[in-house]
């Protein structure tokens, strides 16, 4: 199956823009043309574009995703290097949430202790009115 762009994003949730961008900064392969010379996106097409998302939403600089989409180019050869990048993404990935989690670990206390100031607010009240 064949997707023109404008379903391509969609389909990608990236803007049209974004993909001539990384067709441009060679992150993605330039997709095949149909008969009226409009790109066509293959379903491959839209994995890669899906892999790519996930790893910008991991934080990965373009030039990490470059160099990941280059050495995918080059085959089997480059596998370790290919891991080495995700693990090392992983890696960043894990101190992020860390420190996410310490984050809500202090919004949690902090909610927690107006929730009960709350309640001693309401308790205060309803003994001023007794």
């Amino acid at each position: 199956m064949t997707y023109a762009i404008a379903e391509a994003a969609h389909r990608s949730g990236l803007s049209i823009d974004t993909l001539r961008y990384y067709e441009r900064i060679q992150l993605i392969d330039p997709p095949a043309r149909d008969s009226g010379g409009r790109r066509a996106y293959s379903d491959d097409d839209l994995a890669w574009l899906e892999f790519l998302t996930k790893l910008r939403m991991t934080g990965m600089p373009i030039r990490m995703m470059r160099e990941y989409a280059k050495l995918r180019h080059q085959g089997m050869s480059t596998a370790g290097r290919r891991k080495q990048i995700l693990v090392e993404q992983r890696a960043e990935v894990l101190s992020r949430i860390a420190e996410l989690n310490s984050c809500l670990d202090v919004l949690n206390y902090k909610i927690s202790n107006y929730e009960l100031c709350e309640r001693d607010v309401i308790t205060e009240e309803h003994a001023a009115t007794a």
